[in-house]
């Protein structure tokens, strides 16, 4: 239980709670339809030093064969038979704005039995969007950052060698923009945590900026905003000056436990009810000792006479001195694990003890266990 991470540093101190501090919008929110686009291809990478696809993968050995196809050779697929080769998948991510000519990174990862894609080339490949449409032309040589070879059963391996990524491998072929003003000049404002009380301030608070009543709510997560008319040749303008609005977020009392590393964070609002708490072990211990029983003369007692094997069982009984803390009314989680730390009561004696004072209703917080 010692070698736990008893990581409460944050919880020493006063944390100031978030609601006391403005951000700007861009910080807890996004304009709806500003987004990154997904791009997915298919593609071969060559030059594997006998690392890539086997014979048997009959996907390898025809797309093989149709790409020489382009360049007037013919060959059967069922000719080709190296392992040189490996057939790929290859993914992109496309900012929200995008010119022609702009360089993107790609990822590469094996889609058949290939061994490693160490050392190996992408030659050009398409990456379409949702719609079917070509976006991104990607080609280059394959970043692995590991290795893995074998013989004779042998096998010497360093992170995962069948995936990798062309920094800057891809490049765009059409220009493509965000829209995220509507037909009629309004946008929605969309926040990460949803939360009818920062939606408020936020309506108010846009509607201070911009001199007038042009921000609704539409629910708790989105602010519908109509762009004013001396906006209309200015619509960047507009939507930098909203997304620097500053706004005071309203969060939920929240207290995140991870069991893995013995973590628990919390904010400074999250208080306690009055509560006591109980902490104390009992220990009990068995313990097994053995002792032989030789008789002596055995010859001349008879045949049934002959070794025993006697145990001996010690159970003992250890029950330490019961510990207890007590809060007082609007306590705080910081103000309880400094009481535990002065019981020296563990990680894992902690996680519970939260876990028992949520169950009893006195910890007015969400408890999130990971």
């Amino acid at each position: 239980m010692k070698y736990f991470l008893f990581a409460f540093a944050l919880m020493m101190c006063s944390i100031p709670a978030l609601s006391s501090e403005s951000v700007r919008l861009k910080d807890i929110g996004k304009v709806e339809g500003w987004r990154e686009n997904h791009l997915i291809g298919f593609g071969i990478v060559t030059g594997l030093a006998g690392t890539g696809d086997s014979p048997r993968s009959k996907a390898t050995r025809q797309s093989v064969a149709n790409f020489m196809s382009n360049f007037d050779v013919l060959v059967a697929s069922d000719q080709v038979n190296s392992r040189n080769v490996a057939i790929v998948s290859i993914m992109a991510l496309l900012p929200p704005v995008t010119h022609r000519g702009d360089k993107v990174d790609v990822t590469v990862t094996s889609m058949g039995d290939a061994r490693s894609l160490l050392g190996g080339t992408l030659l050009m490949a398409p990456l379409k969007g949702p719609d079917g449409k070509v976006y991104v032309l990607a080609q280059g040589p394959v970043s692995v950052g590991g290795y893995k070879y074998d013989q004779l059963g042998n096998v010497a391996q360093k992170n995962h060698p069948t995936a990798g990524v062309i920094s800057g491998g891809g490049q765009a072929e059409q220009d493509v923009t965000a829209l995220p003003l509507h037909e009629d000049g309004s946008l929605a404002f969309v926040l990460n945590n949803p939360d009818y009380v920062t939606a408020e301030r936020a309506e108010r608070e846009i509607n201070r900026v911009l001199g007038g009543t042009f921000a609704s709510i539409k629910d708790s997560s989105s602010i519908h905003v109509q762009m004013p008319k001396h906006y209309e040749q200015r619509q960047s303008d507009f939507i930098s000056l909203l997304e620097t609005v500053e706004v005071v977020p309203d969060t939920r009392a929240k207290v995140v436990v991870n069991e893995k590393t013995g973590t628990v964070v919390t904010g400074g609002d999250v208080r306690l009810s009055k509560v006591t708490v109980a902490h104390g072990d009992l220990k009990v211990s068995i313990r097994n000792s053995f002792s032989v029983s030789q008789p002596q003369f055995i010859g001349r007692a008879g045949a049934n006479v002959r070794t025993q094997v006697i145990p001996n069982t010690q159970i003992s009984l250890n029950e330490e001195q019961g510990d207890m803390v007590e809060l007082p009314e609007s306590s705080s989680v910081s103000d309880l694990i400094r009481a535990l730390r002065k019981i020296k009561a563990s990680t894992r004696d902690t996680i519970t003890i939260l876990q028992g004072i949520k169950a009893a209703g006195a910890l007015h917080a969400d408890l999130i266990i990971q």
